[in-house]
């Protein structure tokens, strides 16, 4: 019932910006974070960046000071924004919702499809 619409992947030259966006939707009764990670060929999907309820945010060390996670809590959608970017940052970024059900009492993880990003040299 909980559905996550990613966009704004792409390819990109090196240095250049990229913006992803991730629409929630859903019955969402409290959100407990977002984020994003990305997954490369050959590796382990990795976290990039989240974003708590209460705001607060953790980067990856290899994306401190290039991305920067924001969010909409009235469109109930995320951002990426990625600057300065490089080859190596070349992944499928998933957007990711973890969220609490008072209904249920439970927690739930979503996923994303998956956004391509590649970055040139």
């Amino acid at each position: 019932q909980v559905q996550l619409v990613e966009s704004g992947g792409g390819l990109v030259q090196a240095g250049g910006s990229l913006r992803l966006s991730c629409a929630a939707s859903g019955s969402i009764f409290s959100i407990v974070a977002m984020g994003w990670y990305r997954q490369a060929p050959g590796k382990q999907r990795e976290l990039v960046a989240d974003i708590t309820s209460g705001g607060s945010t953790n980067y990856a060390d290899s994306v401190k000071g290039r991305f920067t996670i924001s969010r909409d809590n009235a469109k109930n959608t995320v951002y990426l924004q990625m600057n300065s970017l490089k080859p190596e940052d070349t992944a499928v970024y998933y957007c990711k919702l973890d969220w609490y059900s008072s209904y249920d009492m439970r927690e739930y993880v979503h996923w994303g499809q998956g956004t391509q990003v590649t970055v040139s040299s």
